[in-house]
């Protein structure tokens, strides 16, 4: 069984973090959805908020599992028995960051990562972009995929 794991803090989960996941769906027999639980950083929504709307979007897709975790990601790819940890990347910011983590990933943990490119029309869309939005009260429905499974 080919898994794999796509994680983030994903505060909010994005329509582009969903296109991601869609995309490589056919190439998995398993995708884990991990939502990153850091200390340090301070998050609109709890985990368990962010693990319950993320699977509310994947309602009737047995492939896609949602979980928290709070250790090292190549950590949980080991417990998840995942060989690869797939990633979006939207810039040239973003590839020169997760190929340094990728190096690093495959090092310790001997886990490959796969790295996705967005599709250029969610190329601006960021979880940090949709919760300024939020912040000053504006519409954000465009940038947040909606929910209730994979037939909507």
């Amino acid at each position: 069984m080919k898994t794999g794991i796509f994680t983030g803090s994903f505060d909010p989960f994005t329509v582009g973090h969903d296109d991601i996941v869609r995309r490589v769906l056919p190439l998995f027999d398993r995708i884990v959805v991990g939502v990153g639980i850091n200390e340090r950083k301070k998050c609109m929504m709890t985990a368990e908020e962010r693990v319950a709307a993320i699977d509310s979007i994947y309602t009737g897709e047995p492939k896609i599992e949602v979980r928290p975790y709070s250790d090292l990601t190549v950590d949980f790819a080991r417990r998840e028995g995942a060989e690869y940890i797939i990633r979006g990347v939207r810039s040239v910011k973003d590839f020169e960051y997760e190929r340094e983590q990728a190096d690093i990933n495959r090092r310790i943990g001997g886990v490959e990562t796969l790295l996705v490119y967005a599709d250029p029309k969610f190329s601006s869309v960021s979880s940090s972009m949709v919760r300024e939005l939020m912040n000053f009260g504006r519409d954000v429905s465009e940038f947040l995929p909606r929910h209730g499974g994979m037939t909507d």
